[in-house]
């Protein structure tokens, strides 16, 4: 952590559960400041009150108003851009509020960013940018393309560096899948699955904060960066949540799964790197860096110099990434803090009823 000795760190929507997260991982560091900057003031209350951490500060602001972001941004060194309005169905519903959150308001932070001399600047994104098909998908690729222009622009010897992650599923975040099935199970109810043979990565909330961390030490302006992740059918994670819960209760290795159907906005799988992307990313090992297309508006370049490549390589995708069978995902189950708590492993201080990371 030595990158981060003595610097501030600003976290926007930093009371989510990546914010969460990046807390744990940093809070007993080197760090000097961490800046939590919300909308949300309750979240923000409820996040002091546990805390009690002088390292912690909190500003309340909207990225959709640049002002707000401007009072949190003073002084500090490094930006995590996570503030976004991510329920697919929401966003579904009023796509022009995704718009003005997670493509203006980004726009905003990273001018703002650029304005104060910000070091580093590594904006969030998900799979569902990749080939999007939701609204939730569609201003989350725009925000990407938003982010690596400005990148671009910048150059590489610029004073801020600006580069985007993608990542998948996020296992137990606020308002996914499997704190659902859980509290399901729990109720006497059955586990709700759209398609049994829906794939989708499966991460936790450290690979996230890990993958943003490489992107951090190794990005240069306009890359992004993705995690090679495993992935498992949603039929594989019921089983593997049921087997894994029958621990506490016989009674939960019972429950039955109903079929409900496919949801508007849900992809069969999930893709992480689409082919176009495949075919100048550069292997990392662990992670994928795809770098910015550095072209200029020299139209002839568009149309006269193709990419054979494309056409010979598949995309990155939830189907043909490794798969996990129950076993494999039941150790992934076991990687999370709730699950932990649940089967008696850890103590915890959040309300049990509260399941997620």
């Amino acid at each position: 952590m030595s990158v981060f000795k003595d610097k501030v760190l600003l976290i926007t929507g930093g009371t989510g559960s990546f914010g969460n997260a990046v807390l744990r991982r940093f809070l007993n560091s080197d760090i000097k400041e961490i800046r939590i900057f919300s909308r949300d003031e309750k979240k923000q209350d409820d996040m002091r009150h546990h805390l009690q951490n002088p390292k912690v500060k909190f500003y309340i602001g909207n990225v959709r108003d640049k002002s707000s972001v401007d009072i949190a941004m003073g002084g500090v060194d490094y930006v995590f851009s996570a503030a976004a309005l991510k329920q697919v169905p929401s966003c579904e519903f009023f796509p022009l509020e995704a718009t003005r959150t997670n493509v203006i308001g980004t726009e905003n932070v990273l001018c703002s960013a650029i304005e104060h001399g910000v070091k580093n600047v590594v904006v969030l994104s998900t799979d569902k940018a990749a080939y999007p098909i939701n609204a939730m998908g569609i201003s989350k690729a725009l925000m990407e393309k938003v982010a690596i222009a400005k990148g671009r622009e910048l150059g590489e010897d610029a004073k801020t560096t600006i580069c985007c992650t993608r990542y998948g599923n996020v296992m137990a975040s606020r308002g996914s899948v499997i704190p659902l099935w859980v509290e399901q199970m729990m109720e006497g109810k059955p586990i709700t699955i759209t398609d049994p043979e829906m794939t989708r990565f499966m991460m936790t909330l450290d690979d996230a904060v890990n993958l943003v961390i490489y992107a951090f030490t190794h990005g240069k302006n306009g890359d992004l960066f993705v995690q090679k992740a495993p992935a498992a059918t949603l039929d594989v994670l019921a089983e593997a949540l049921k087997q894994t819960y029958a621990k506490i209760d016989p009674k939960y290795g019972e429950t039955e799964v109903k079929v409900i159907g496919t949801r508007h906005g849900e992809k069969l799988y999930e893709t992480l790197v689409t082919r176009e992307e495949m075919a100048k990313a550069i292997d990392m090992g662990d992670y994928y860096r795809i770098p910015c297309d550095t072209r200029d508006l020299n139209y002839d370049k568009f149309f006269t110099e193709g990419n054979e490549k494309v056409s010979k390589i598949e995309d990155y995708h939830s189907h043909n990434t490794v798969r996990l069978d129950i076993e494999g995902m039941k150790e992934q189950l076991m990687r999370l803090r709730f699950v932990q708590a649940d089967l008696g492993m850890i103590e915890t201080d959040t309300k049990r009823e509260i399941r997620s990371e």
